[in-house]
Formats: structure tokens, C-alpha cells, sequence
């Protein structure tokens, strides 16, 4: 947590607020949550003005004019919201960023809505990436844009069960626990599968339901369970949707059997020993 539909949402909603805006004055950094460690983030973003917010997986991009970006990934705890000035600044809050509009850059900077990123168990960080610098080599295809015959190709070289296969970020980008489970219970693979053993059809099934989850997630801005807001502190609403995640011991929608919970890849997994049956 946040997966793809959550980061999705952020994106979404910080773009109105950043885009066109300048970076006027940077603080409350703390040096362990930025790589490279030796760069100077206060002077690199200073006056720099945002063209693009955009997301690549789970990470945020924030695209800038001098052709850098500021990489941003929440973690597990993470929020990255827009506020203003006047606001209490929160316990755990590792970076401030005061924004001012081009047209409004003489107008105080106690008036002017900050950028703020909050993260209090530390898993997320701020990445400065110098111009040329690829977002992430290592990143597999986006799911809302892979095609069943590049899925397969993925799965096929590990033997790893589907789900764990799911969460590796080199085979598919953006997908996480709660995303995987669902998916997988929409197109009724047993979840202990080994990813190269999938039959053609079990693949085109898999790639429709990661398609149309993480669609129907995004739509409902994400899934809120504990620390998950959008840029406007606002929280989703998919969890009361999820069919299976979190779910073990209540009925499946479809046949009534009790979800089930076991542990892969040292991972929570939630399907319907049924409608899921290998």
C-alpha cells in the first residue's frame, strides 16, 4: 500500500494543484528519506517551475522545467498532499514545499498552498533524477497497458506461484496485495499456481481481470484501509468493493464457500478455495 490505482489517484489530483507552479522554498527535509544523499534538494528545487506530474508503477513523477524530476514513492505510510500554509504541520512530515504560481510569484509565502510528504514509518523516499535519467530500468510493462502475449512471455520464465509472480515489480509494474488477490480471483486462478504453468486462456483471463480491477479501483480513487489519501486528503472508496482481500472466513460473492488465507511469498493471500480451485 498504495498500489497502482492509489498512486493513480494522487497523480490525478496533485496535477491541477502543481502544474505551472514554481517551487518557491524548501524544509523540514530530512537527509535520510532523499537519494543521492549528497544531493542539495533545497537548491535544486528552488524557483524550478512543474511541467508534468505523471507515475510510473507506484511511483509519483514530478516532471520540472529544467528536464529533472523528482521521484516520490509512498511506502506503505506515505501521503503526499497539497495544504495550506496555515495548516498544522503534522508529526512525521519529512519535506515542505511552498508553491507559487507564476502569476502570483510576490504574493506571500504564508498565503501560498504547499506540497507536503508525510511519511511516519519511513519505507517511502524522494529520489532527485538528473536529466536523461531513466525513471527505473528494472520496472516491468504498466498492467492497464500490457498485452496477453507480453504476460505470458513475463510469466513464463519463473516458476514462482502466479501471486507472488504478480508482485514482483520487474514483471509487472504497480501491482500489490491487494490488486493481485483480486485479480486473480476474478479470473479464477488458484493463486498457488506456478506462473509458468498457466494455460493461453487462464493468461488472457488474468490480463482482462488486472485490467478491469485496477480500472474499477482507479474510478473509486483507490482503496483506503489505513494511512491512504489522495493529494487533497480525501480517502477512495474501492475497499468496500474488494471481493476477496481481507476477506478470510466471510462467504464468496459467487458460491458462498469462506474465503481463504494463506501466506506466499511471506505475503497475505485471500481467494475462494472454489471458484479458485487448481
Amino acid at each position: 500500500m498504495p498500489e497502482l490505482p492509489e498512486v493513480e489517484t494522487v497523480v490525478r489530483t496533485l496535477a491541477p494543484h502543481l502544474v505551472g507552479q514554481r517551487f518557491s522554498r524548501i524544509r523540514h527535509l530530512r537527509s535520510d528519506i532523499v537519494e543521492p544523499r549528497e544531493v542539495d534538494l533545497p537548491r535544486l528545487l528552488g524557483g524550478r517551475r512543474v511541467r508534468a506530474v505523471d507515475r510510473r508503477g507506484k511511483k509519483i513523477l514530478i516532471r520540472l522545467d529544467s528536464d529533472a524530476t523528482l521521484c516520490i514513492h509512498l511506502g506503505m505510510t506515505g501521503r503526499l498532499t497539497i495544504e495550506p500554509a496555515s495548516n498544522p504541520i503534522q508529526p512525521h512530515t519529512h519535506f515542505i514545499a511552498d508553491l507559487s504560481s507564476i502569476a502570483n510569484r510576490k504574493s506571500q509565502i504564508a498565503n501560498s498552498p504547499q506540497l507536503r510528504f508525510r511519511d511516519p514509518r519511513r519505507f517511502g523516499g524522494i529520489w532527485w533524477l538528473c536529466d536523461g535519467e531513466a525513471d527505473d530500468n528494472n520496472l516491468g510493462p504498466e498492467p492497464l497497458k500490457v498485452r496477453p502475449n507480453q504476460l505470458a512471455q513475463r510469466l513464463a520464465r519463473t516458476r514462482r506461484a502466479i501471486k507472488t509472480a504478480l508482485l514482483d515489480q520487474s514483471i509487472l509494474a504497480g501491482i500489490g496485495n491487494i490488486y493481485a488477490d483480486e485479480s486473480l480471483f476474478h479470473s479464477r486462478i488458484d493463486p498457488t499456481t506456478p506462473a509458468n504453468r498457466l494455460s493461453p486462456a487462464q493468461i488472457l483471463r488474468l490480463n482482462r481481470a488486472i485490467k478491469l480491477i485496477l480500472r474499477r479501483a482507479i474510478n473509486h480513487r483507490g482503496s483506503s484501509l489505513r494511512d491512504y489519501v489522495d493529494a487533497d486528503g480525501e480517502g477512495g472508496g474501492f475497499q468496500l468493493l474488494h471481493r476477496v482481500y481481507a476477506r478470510e472466513g466471510e462467504p464468496c460473492p459467487r458460491c458462498k464457500t469462506p474465503i481463504s488465507r494463506i501466506v506466499l511469498g511471506g505475503r497475505s493471500t485471500h481467494f475462494c478455495p472454489r471458484c479458485q480451485a487448481a
